[in-house]
């Protein structure tokens, strides 16, 4: 059993922001597996079921807490226990400032590096030995106060412009939360990592 974590912030208005990437990641695994209606449970909502992935079948529980980012570790702290479900087969799937827009990396364990819902998750769960999916949100631009301006920018929306974009990411995201609950954290980050092949040169006379 894993749970697949979405972190975001409730509500219309944050339902857009950068920082919401999480939820809408846990979104599009929902639409994908075909899993149905979110239930109320643990302080977050809720679905189980069934998710394919490279390897087979693996039965998850995919929570977005719901009582705001700082403090998300509740509800994945309540649901992990009703579950039995051990710190290493837990996936945050989280906004990274510190990745490029549209980058998704994957890794096993570190600090919050700032990020509150994972300081969260850390505090509650009582360590940081779980699963990232990161989407890189980029920071604000070079003349800006970069320390003072990323609340604002996490908690603003993608512009319209962009929409394509994220949707990709969103999508190579489910694909590595798949990769992860299918391979193993390092299979997957071994596999999701990896340049792509290198084109073979052109054969053939003129």
């Amino acid at each position: 059993m894993w749970l697949v974590v979405g972190l975001g912030n409730p509500g219309a208005k944050y339902a857009r922001n950068r920082h919401n990437v999480g939820f809408r990641v846990v979104d599009e695994l929902v639409r994908r597996h075909n899993l149905g209606t979110a239930s109320s449970k643990f302080g977050g909502d809720v679905v189980s079921g069934v998710v394919v992935t490279p390897r087979g079948r693996q039965k998850a529980v995919l929570i977005k807490p719901m009582e705001f980012m700082n403090l998300s570790g509740y509800a994945v702290q309540r649901a992990a226990k009703f579950h039995d479900v051990a710190r290493d087969q837990i996936v945050a799937v989280h906004d990274e400032i510190d990745l490029d827009f549209g980058v998704v990396r994957l890794k096993r364990g570190g600090g919050p590096g700032g990020h509150n819902g994972l300081r969260s998750m850390i505090e509650q769960l009582g360590g940081a030995d779980f699963a990232r999916v990161r989407c890189g949100v980029g920071k604000p631009a070079a003349n800006q106060n970069v320390n003072k301006d990323v609340a604002g920018w996490v908690l603003s929306d993608f512009p319209a412009a962009l929409a394509a974009d994220v949707d990709a990411m969103i999508a190579r995201a489910a694909d590595g939360v798949e990769a992860i609950l299918g391979l193993g954290v390092t299979a997957a980050m071994n596999q999701f990592h990896a340049p792509p092949p290198a084109p073979k040169p052109a054969t053939g006379g003129a």
